[in-house]
């Protein structure tokens, strides 16, 4: 008796089902619907203006890195003196979960990872706050630093200087990218970071003879601390004279092949001086070889005959 009892309420119209009970609501209050349907509507445009979107979400943790340089070093001697003591120093900073060390050779890396929905600038208050506590402790000429504020889904755009005419050098297109380009892209909104891959630093590079400093008596810690001295600059106070003041200053001998190793040391002949400077562009990181044009940069685009440098800029964080 049931089936035809439903089978007779199905025939005379009688909605049974949730979605039909819903269509014949509907459909018996039009101007219900109506309001229903543009408040609906109203709603979800002003969803979608408030929402905040990203080509790529950020997922990672929330990090803080301490990086510390120590140049010539081995990673077991990083690991004793720099890792290990930075990484038992930041395990008690309140909101973090793990700490992570990694030591290689000249520098040590400390990942610092907080708690989800920690807020990025409060973590590296108080991670800055933990080194403070640091000082002293940490070998001389190891100076910790906190890395970029921006995550590892930060990069954003990248691209390359090249010179089609033939020029400029290597050295002069990294030189335009480190003092124009990168303060320019620095000052943007929303920039963090702008890394310089490729290319060619110019510096100053001292040339000793061996030969010479061995006919003198000179040993290469000598001329290394009087390289160190001839940077130095004294200020002697003011002088005046009548409506004019004057500011006087002593400065030491900025010509390396002037600079004499010690007290033992007498003047090297012109003609071969043990000591000499030339400037070169060379490779960050790297020893100079000869310095010509035929070196190229590598970046992870990809080669061209032409010079090049390549940078990349990193978008700051916009957890919160």
């Amino acid at each position: 008796m049931a089936p035809f009892a439903h089978e007779r309420s199905a025939r005379a119209g009688t909605p049974t089902g949730p979605i039909a009970r819903v269509m014949a609501a509907c459909a018996g209050r039009p101007g219900l619907t109506c309001l229903a349907v543009l408040a609906a509507f109203a709603l979800g445009l002003a969803s979608m203006r408030s929402t905040p979107l990203d080509a790529i979400p950020d997922l990672s943790d929330v990090q803080v890195i301490v990086s510390t340089e120590w140049r010539s070093q081995s990673p077991d001697r990083i690991e004793d003196q720099l890792t290990y003591p930075i990484s038992a120093r930041m395990l008690a900073t309140p909101g973090v979960r793990s700490v992570r060390g990694l030591s290689m050779f000249g520098l040590s890396l400390v990942y610092v990872i907080f708690e989800d929905g920690t807020d990025p600038y409060w973590a590296r208050t108080r991670v800055l706050e933990r080194l403070n506590g640091l000082t002293g402790r940490l070998p001389e000429g190891a100076l910790p630093t906190l890395g970029p504020d921006a995550t590892g889904v930060g990069w954003v755009f990248e691209y390359a200087l090249v010179d089609r005419s033939g020029r400029l050098d290597l050295g002069a297109l990294r030189s335009l990218q480190d003092w124009t380009l990168r303060y320019a892209l620095e000052s943007v909104p929303g920039v963090a970071e702008v890394a310089s891959i490729g290319g060619f630093v110019r510096q100053w590079q001292i040339e000793v003879d061996p030969q010479a400093l061995l006919a003198y008596g000179i040993a290469l810690d000598d001329v290394v601390r009087a390289v160190e001295a001839s940077n130095e600059e004294a200020g002697g106070g003011t002088l005046e004279q009548g409506d004019h003041e004057y500011t006087i200053r002593a400065r030491a001998p900025s010509s390396p092949s002037t600079i004499c190793g010690g007290s033992r040391c007498a003047p090297p002949p012109p003609a071969r001086p043990s000591v000499s400077s030339r400037s070169r562009p060379c490779r960050w990181g790297r020893s100079c070889a000869g310095g010509s044009r035929s070196s190229t940069a590598r970046a992870r685009s990809s080669a061209e005959s032409s010079s090049r440098a390549t940078a990349r800029t990193r978008s700051r964080s916009s957890r919160r």
